[in-house]
């Protein structure tokens, strides 16, 4: 952080349109330097993830009729946390000069003689229209462009916009924010020379898999849109280019676009099946019922941890007793290579590649990834294990039957808890928010996901969504748990992975289920 005396700096950032992935490179690179981010509306929050843990959060979002700060008050809190000497970071959807008022506030940074740097982002004009799956120019249909703002003052005497001029004066034209106005967009557009049959598409949501598409004419869009409800923000694109939309839609062509899906694995691991799934077209929420937290007393781990050579086998459960492990063996002054004499057996495959980040290999992958099957595995090797010493860090909640089975067959079984399951606190309007639209799937990973998500409705007193949810179960034992719960399981995973669930998920909509 710079002296308080000295002058800080101000990045006028542009966001992207919605989807995290289309800020630029230089855009992550500015928001990670910063001390300060003052961010938008139309911002998606993912992009925080960037700043420092130090950084000041300052949201400023303005939409229709609600407004948290004016322009005024925006302009005059970058020139003071930039006049305190701060790097600041001022993210806006879209691109910052393009309907972005970074105009603006870069005339007041350069009137108080503050030092900025514009970082432009990809506009919704762009971004919006090719995810519908509409080129803003293409050879023989448009080759210009022109984007036009939607969204004027209805109070003013004259529109700034020569309507006389832009209604025929280039091949497509996109309005920003003018959803309320369509009507009078429409008009004035008729009025002025285009044809009542030219193609036109409303899109709303732009870039997300939430993105809505409505395609028309000029005669139609606006009796389209009231009978569809179709709200603001949104975009409205007219030209001949709309026509191509049919053959090159793609976004919205994926397979799971339009499923409503959640996730209730913990926040930390619920990115690479929140991941797959988006990328298939699923509109995910991320409603995590497990909060991962190591143990307080690390007592037992640490002297097992100096006991290691004594142990024959390490039995790891899940990844998160992976990485607490070896980062409690770190601590202590070991690395892997106190492991070397100890044979390692793990339950799944997302295990075993989280095994990998610390350079080892499982000896031991059973076929089955649950404890059944990594029972019928050791069987596989040998009869008896009578002068085995076995070790299993595990969640303090960990079922029994893998080191009772492992016991019957003479191991030496040691179970320490490295890790606890906390079940994290939700409102009633938390809870309405994703369960209150019926999402088509809940994702269910482990027993503890079922049992977790029982228990925050009825506290929440939202006992009335148990019955219509349709779970996807990684596994038996989960599908079990589910049952005894009254959650009904449509979807069983056929490989009790990340993946074999998403393929299941797959082959389960493939259906077309209703």
């Amino acid at each position: 952080m710079r002296n308080s005396r000295e002058r800080g700096k101000v990045y006028l950032i542009g966001a992207g349109p919605g989807d995290e992935g289309l800020i630029t490179l230089k855009g992550v690179e500015c928001l990670k330097r910063s001390d300060v981010v003052v961010y938008d509306y139309l911002v998606n929050e993912k992009l925080l993830k960037y700043c420092g843990a130090e950084c000041e959060k300052i949201y400023v979002g303005k939409s229709a009729n609600k407004h948290t700060m004016s322009q005024s008050e925006i302009n005059r809190t970058l020139v003071e946390k930039a006049g305190d000497g701060l790097t600041v970071a001022r993210l806006k959807g879209g691109d910052p000069f393009i309907f972005g008022r970074g105009g603006e506030e870069a005339l007041e940074l350069a009137g108080n003689n503050i030092p900025f740097e514009v970082v432009p982002g990809v506009t919704a004009a762009v971004a919006a229209l090719s995810y519908a799956g509409i080129p803003l120019t293409h050879r023989g249909l448009a080759s210009t462009a022109a984007f036009i703002t939607g969204h004027e003052d209805p109070a003013k005497k004259e529109s700034d916009i020569n309507w006389g001029k832009i209604s025929t004066g280039a091949g497509t034209l996109v309005f920003y924010m003018g959803i309320k106005n369509l009507p009078g967009i429409v008009s004035n557009l008729k009025k002025n020379g285009r044809s009542g049959k030219t193609p036109a598409a409303l899109i709303r949501s732009g870039t997300l898999n939430s993105q809505e598409t409505i395609t028309g004419t000029l005669d139609n869009i606006a009796a389209k849109a009231e009978e569809k409800n179709f709200k603001p923000p949104a975009l409205i694109a007219v030209g001949e280019v709309v026509n191509l939309r049919e053959k090159l839609r793609w976004f919205d062509k994926r397979p799971l676009y339009g499923k409503r899906m959640v996730i209730t694995r913990s926040r930390e691991q619920a990115s690479v099946l929140s991941k797959n799934l988006k990328d298939l077209g699923a509109y995910v929420f991320e409603f995590p019922t497990i909060a991962i937290k190591p143990v307080t007393d690390f007592s037992e781990l640490d002297k097992a941890v100096k006991e290691l050579g004594s142990f024959t086998w390490i039995i790891f459960t899940s990844i998160n007793g992976v990485d607490i492990f070896f980062n409690r063996l770190f601590t202590l002054g070991y690395d892997s290579r106190a492991l070397k004499n100890v044979k390692i057996a793990v339950i799944g495959k997302g295990t075993a590649e989280g095994l990998l980040n610390f350079g080892l290999k499982p000896d031991l992958l059973p076929d089955s990834f649950t404890s059944e099957g990594t029972v019928e595995a050791f069987k596989s090797i040998k009869a008896g294990y009578s002068s085995e010493k076995m070790l299993i860090p595990s969640s303090e909640i960990a079922r029994d039957y893998l080191p009772v089975e492992l016991g019957k067959m003479g191991a030496d079984v040691t179970t320490v808890p490295v890790y606890r399951n906390e079940i994290p606190e939700y409102s009633a309007q938390a809870v309405d928010a994703v369960f209150g639209g019926n999402p088509d799937l809940v994702t269910f990973t482990s027993s503890s996901t079922v049992s977790n998500l029982v228990n925050i409705l009825k506290k929440s007193k939202k006992e009335c969504y148990l019955n219509c949810i349709k779970g996807a179960s990684i596994g038996p034992v989960t599908s079990e748990t589910a049952g005894k719960l009254g959650i009904t399981i449509a979807v069983n995973a056929g490989e009790h992975t990340i993946p074999g669930l998403v393929d299941s998920i797959l082959e389960y909509f493939a259906g077309d289920p209703k």
